[in-house]
This record gives C-alpha cells, structure tokens and sequence, in this order.
C-alpha cells in the first residue's frame, strides 16, 4: 500500500501561484508514476499532470499547459505541482495519484492510489 498526503492548497487571488505538494509513504517502490488530478464542483474529475519516476514522461492538461509545472524528488518521495497565473477555472480539490503499473498515464482508472486532496480556491 501506498499513503499519499497533500498539502499546499490555499485561497489565492487571479494571476496567483501556489505549489502543491505531495508526500508517498509505504510501499513506495509502486509509485513509479506520479500526478494530479483535479475536480471543481459539479464537474468531473479531471487529469492535470503526470511524471514517471525517472521525470522522462510528462504530461499536462492544455489548458494549464506553460502555468503548471509538475516535478519530483524522490529521495523525499515527494512530488510536486507549481501552479503560476491561476484562475478561478482552477479552482477544485486537488488530488495526488500514483501508479505502479499503467497504460495511459492521463486516465483516472490507471491510478492504484490517491489522496485525499487540497482545495485550491482561486478569487477574481
């Protein structure tokens, strides 16, 4: 099993950053791919970033493309997402996600594991 733990949500106003972060405790040899995803309310879970183990495959969203940057260090077991010039559209709980084993990195169902989230609030 592996424990995922979040932190670093907030209330910020447009154009803000934050930095989530997210530390794997356990069996963390199976947190091999790491990311977010995210859901507003009302809305439907949405993938926003992913990064392998090694940092070589990474994906994002489109529409946080150039604003979000999702990076890890593994001696922390931690993964990180750099949220710059938010907008209220990015406002949801944010959840960390990992997987030992997967097909598409960007499908919800691919992940073994996931937090509880963080609420990103963004005001305009």
């Amino acid at each position: 099993q592996v424990r995922l733990v979040e932190s670093g949500g907030g209330l910020v106003q447009t154009g803000g950053s934050l930095r989530l972060s997210c530390t794997a405790s356990g069996e963390t040899f199976a947190a091999n791919q790491m990311g977010w995803f995210r859901q507003a309310p009302g809305k439907e879970l949405e993938f926003v970033a992913t990064i392998s183990r090694k940092g070589f495959d990474i994906r994002y969203l489109e529409s946080v493309k150039g604003r979000f940057t999702i990076s890890r260090d593994n001696a922390k077991n931690t993964v990180y997402l750099q949220m710059n010039n938010l907008n209220p559209g990015d406002t949801a709980v944010y959840f960390c996600v990992a997987a030992q084993m997967y097909s598409d990195a960007t499908k919800a169902d691919e992940y073994d594991y996931w937090g509880l989230g963080t609420q990103v609030t963004v005001s305009s």
